[in-house]
């Protein structure tokens, strides 16, 4: 059965829809939600070009261990560590297993006449030693994490093309934006709550201004309140958020970005903080 974290982790592979479909015998391998185990922050996927192939699968490895160090470590910053940089180029010697997951697939139907088979794109999905991880990031002075995580519950307000709303569960406009935001909370392995209407008229809020939710955030709960709007100067989306986590107020915003780099920098945010790693970047 596809679990939540699963289905948020190959979200954005949904948007692939538009690509050709190839030209040979499928090989068989097995659907990527059951080859990716949503409870194990160790591993991750990437799409490659091409089943089995070496040079390729060597780049995966790289995107996929940058990925698993981010997320175990709750520290954002080694993404442009150049040092991770180092070690991705040798990622192999940290890989425990991997297995290839067709990718298009599930991109139904799959036509006779585009493509060739080094061209047809496949989901590597790569699991590393869990110790060799774990001692990576001891060398690069961020130890894991250890658990549990605080559930994030982003409360928002969105001004956009399909007019202003509140990013709630049931928001129809808000659809594709909440794929996007799982999909962020998962690359960074934070748990994530997406308010009910319900719950935000519970906290007395309303489209426009800035959110100041009347709630006080539960026991292992973290309430980010923000603002993204669309604006053509940009161009492009701003985000403002702003949080209290542990008595401390943090502040952070970016702009002129897609609402998927939005969503990244109010997790990578309150990730940083949650971890106790520093004020978000």
């Amino acid at each position: 059965m596809r679990t939540a974290l699963t289905a948020a982790l190959i979200a954005p592979l949904a948007l692939a829809g538009a690509l050709p479909a190839c030209a040979f015998s499928v090989l068989q391998t097995k659907p990527i939600e059951e080859l990716l185990d949503p409870g194990d922050p160790y591993q991750a996927f990437a799409i490659v070009a091409g089943y089995d192939k070496e040079a390729t699968r060597l780049v995966g490895f790289g995107d996929c261990l940058r990925e698993v160090l981010v997320r175990v470590s709750g520290e954002p910053l080694l993404e442009q560590d150049p040092r991770v940089a180092a070690l991705a180029a040798h990622a192999v010697a940290l890989v425990a297993s991997y297995d290839y997951s067709d990718f298009l697939l599930r991109m139904q139907p799959v036509h006779d006449d585009q493509g060739t088979g080094d061209e047809r794109p496949y989901d590597l999905v790569v699991r590393f030693d869990h110790a060799k991880i774990d001692a990576a990031l001891r060398d690069l002075g961020a130890p894991p994490w250890p658990g549990p995580r605080p559930e994030l519950v982003p409360v928002l307000w969105v001004k956009g093309f399909s007019g202003t709303y509140l990013l709630s569960a049931e928001a129809k406009a808000a659809a594709e934006q909440r794929g996007s935001l799982a999909a962020a909370a998962a690359q960074y392995g934070m748990p994530l709550h997406l308010p009910s209407e319900a719950e935000l008229a519970a906290w007395s809020v309303a489209p426009g201004g800035f959110p100041e939710p009347r709630a006080v955030p539960e026991d292992g709960r973290m309430m980010v309140a923000g603002t993204l709007e669309f604006t053509e100067a940009a161009p492009g989306w701003t985000g403002h958020w702003r949080m209290r986590w542990h008595g401390a107020d943090y502040v952070w915003g970016v702009s002129g970005v897609n609402y998927d780099a939005a969503f990244r920098s109010l997790i990578r945010g309150a990730t940083r903080v949650a971890a106790g790693r520093g004020v978000p970047d």
